[in-house]
């Protein structure tokens, strides 16, 4: 007697991978405009001309939904480097450069991504551990970062390292908010750039403090 094969993994259908795919983009749409609590399953369900009780076939619930469509952005960003992975060391500044170059081109996705992150800080909001991990882990790849570049540059490691990434992390997702209200008056891209050369820089070659330059 030969042994059992294996049970196959399942897999998804093409034509149910794409309408899983319409639904994420259309909550991205729809919670970037809405909000997670204002924007509903209904709204989405109409956007893809399909029932409430569909989007919940494909996701479940509203929550899951949510989740998902937080890590399917992520996804589709790193879709295109290698081992679709963000990079590391030095070249993590660049690439932080380049992202917000991309985000000056999909506005839909800066708002849902600005609008969530702002209300996961609310009490049981259920993307809060999602932001919470993801600030965590930027944070501290951002700092790795700074401690190759300062080996490369033959910089003794400085303690203002944590506090630079966290900055870094600050200036874009503010610069972010200030373009989506004023996107004529705010080159997202330019200013992205400056503010972390100007945080790269500061660790590199700190400067006077600022209390060095009230002294009359």
């Amino acid at each position: 007697m030969t042994p059992d094969a294996p049970a196959s993994t399942p897999r998804t259908r093409p034509a149910t991978q794409r309408k899983r795919i319409e639904i994420l983009d259309a909550a991205i749409d729809i919670f970037g405009n809405k909000g997670y609590a204002n924007g509903t399953l209904a709204d989405i369900a109409e956007q893809v001309d399909i029932t409430h009780a569909g989007v919940l076939h494909h996701f479940g619930s509203k929550q899951k939904l949510l989740l998902e469509m937080l890590a399917f952005r992520d996804e589709t960003d790193v879709a295109d480097l290698t081992e679709q992975h963000i990079p590391d060391g030095p070249e993590l500044f660049l690439h932080l450069v380049r992202t917000a170059l991309v985000n000056s081109r999909r506005a839909g996705v800066v708002q849902v991504y600005t609008v969530l992150s702002a209300e996961s800080v609310t009490d049981d909001h259920p993307a809060r551990p999602f932001f919470e991990q993801r600030y965590s882990t930027l944070r501290g790849e951002v700092a790795d970062a700074f401690r190759v570049l300062c080996q490369q540059e033959g910089v003794s490691e400085p303690a203002t390292i944590d506090a630079a990434a966290a900055s870094i992390l600050a200036v874009m997702d503010g610069l972010q908010l200030q373009w989506l209200l004023h996107p004529t008056e705010i080159g997202l891209a330019e200013a992205s750039e400056f503010g972390i050369r100007a945080i790269v820089n500061a660790v590199l070659r700190p400067g006077p403090e600022l209390s060095e330059y009230s002294r009359g």
